[in-house]
């Protein structure tokens, strides 16, 4: 068995339903897995969600209920929404799962045996919005704290601590030395910038019970659970370790039970991708991979970072009713209608600007006058001109459709998905001129014109049969239903199948049915 193409998202934190931060993330990394599936490999896609920490814990207790309950609860609305974005991932982790528990509570002891966590005395402030502790450099000039980190108090108390410091100048080498750890390349900068200009202090890792009991025991010290950052990110190893992958497993030999014998395990470890948003770029490209280091495990590959999405020029929020419900979007509009728009609107990196107006003219324009109008005429015209049965092969747009196959391709092996789509697009766009120029509805009324009209025929349902293939990873409702009407079985979920010729000759269609009926504008993304 080789290695898989492992791609995680970041877990969500239960502090609230879903929103378009979320389903937008969990998007890019669904089509990132479908692409290389697509592409020959075999891939893991995981995704889950950070139920441990404070905050969970007290919006329990204002309910008047368990933390468990509360998390359970929450996380079959993150459940339900990777349903309803028609995720391909293969496991949906819970931090709460005692598979999760008992891969954090190993690298603990393993840490704590090799001297690199220790118990010292905190004196300082905390931040219970945020979950974490501050220092005076935190703090504005005038001595106040920001808004954003809310409630701010003194705490003394005694913790223990990871020596994440004796890291610095190992990770900063790193990082330099691998281009590729951090993307984009701004954010590789950003990381590198803080390394080199902060000085990087020991990450305390506890909480005492009596201040919060809802995290994971600290295996060595029951009167303290486990800080929520340092749970969390051990998400994307737990779950291999839990699954018996070897190189996850081999770090923690003597501290991890051997798992039960069963199916051969999967080879995941180390990491492809991480999918993260930019606000946890330090967690994850300076906390993680010195967690990792430190415990002897291999390192993630990379750590692709996106950004935030605005609603109409600013930052969403709910209490100003500034927000977009990816539910009520895709109950109205569709899931392909949603995720073509949050593809196509923004590339992985900078921030983005939702707009109803925006997703009602690229619904309009590229979904239902663009792709449906060139699939519903190009079969139409084939069912109504030939009784729906395929005519000889002809490769007056193979040309075209290779140069789009082959750009296609080597944007998604670069994870540059609006790229990729603006490419597939343009294909669209070219098979629509070409009914425009061959106007096959009046080589229809001359019968001397029979042959040239097989021939527009055949490139039109052969060229939506390949934008069928390329449309896979992004649209793969929409790609299924083109095969459909294709009359073709199975999906268009191999790459190598975009190469032109797949009709043969005497195959007959399906029924032509309209894929992006027009539409009133998006109440459900208004304000």
């Amino acid at each position: 068995m080789s290695k898989q193409f492992y791609i995680t998202t970041a877990i969500d934190y239960l502090n609230g339903p879903p929103h378009l931060g979320h389903a937008y993330e969990k998007v890019i990394t669904d089509v990132i897995a479908r692409a290389r599936r697509s592409l020959g490999r075999e891939v893991f896609f995981l995704t889950g969600t950070d139920e441990h920490g404070q905050k969970v814990q007290q919006a329990a207790q204002a309910e008047g209920t368990r933390p468990q309950v509360y998390a359970d609860r929450l996380a079959a609305q993150y459940q339900a929404l990777a349903a309803k974005l028609h995720l391909s991932n293969n496991d949906f982790v819970r931090t709460t799962q005692p598979r999760h528990q008992a891969v954090v509570q190993a690298m603990l002891r393993k840490l704590h045996d090799r001297g690199d966590i220790y118990k010292a005395p905190y004196q300082g402030f905390y931040s219970t919005k945020e979950e974490t502790f501050l220092t005076g450099k935190d703090r504005r000039p005038d001595g106040t704290w920001d808004p954003f980190w809310g409630e701010v108090a003194e705490v003394v108390e005694e913790n223990w601590f990871f020596r994440m410091s004796r890291y610095q100048q190992w990770l900063t080498d790193y990082i330099q030395a691998d281009p590729s750890f951090v993307q984009p390349d701004y954010r590789r900068n950003e990381v590198l910038g803080f390394l080199r200009a902060e000085k990087l202090e020991d990450l305390c890792i506890s909480r005492p019970v009596g201040r919060l009991n809802w995290g994971i025991p600290i295996p060595f010290d029951p009167g303290y659970v486990n800080y929520v950052w340092f749970d969390a990110l051990t998400n994307y190893y737990s779950v291999p370790a839990a699954l018996g992958d070897p190189a996850a497993v081999q770090p923690l030999a003597g501290y991890l039970p051997p798992p039960a014998s069963g199916p051969a395990a999967p080879e995941l470890w180390p990491a492809d991708i991480h999918v993260i948003g930019k606000d946890i770029l330090k967690f994850h490209a300076v906390y993680w991979p010195i967690m990792l280091q430190a415990t002897g495990a291999p390192l993630p590959k990379q750590v692709l970072v996106h950004g935030w999405w605005q609603k109409d020029g600013q930052k969403m929020s709910k209490s100003t009713g500034n927000v977009v419900d990816p539910l009520a979007v895709i109950d109205e509009w569709g899931v392909d209608a949603f995720r073509f728009y949050v593809l196509r609107e923004l590339d992985i990196g900078p921030d983005g600007n939702w707009t109803d107006a925006g997703f009602q003219a690229r619904y309009s324009a590229e979904l239902a006058n663009g792709l449906g109008n060139l699939v519903n005429r190009s079969l139409a015209m084939l069912k109504r001109y030939r009784g729906g049965v395929v005519p000889a092969r002809h490769d007056e747009l193979a040309p075209d459709a290779g140069k789009v196959v082959a750009e296609v391709q080597a944007l998604l092996e670069k994870n540059h998905l609006q790229a990729a789509l603006v490419g597939v697009w343009s294909l669209v766009t070219r098979a629509n001129q070409y009914v425009d120029h061959t106007a096959p509805f009046k080589l229809a009324k001359d019968p001397a014109q029979a042959k040239r009209l097989d021939e527009v025929l055949y490139n039109l349902a052969e060229t939506c049969r390949v934008l069928a293939v390329l449309l896979w990873p992004f649209l793969p409702n929409t790609a299924a239903r083109i095969f459909a009407q294709l009359g073709l079985s199975g999906a268009p979920d191999q790459f190598s199948a975009a190469a032109w010729g797949g009709l043969p000759a005497g195959h007959a269609l399906g029924e032509p049915a309209p894929l992006f009926p027009r539409k009133d504008p998006p109440a459900a993304a208004k304000p």
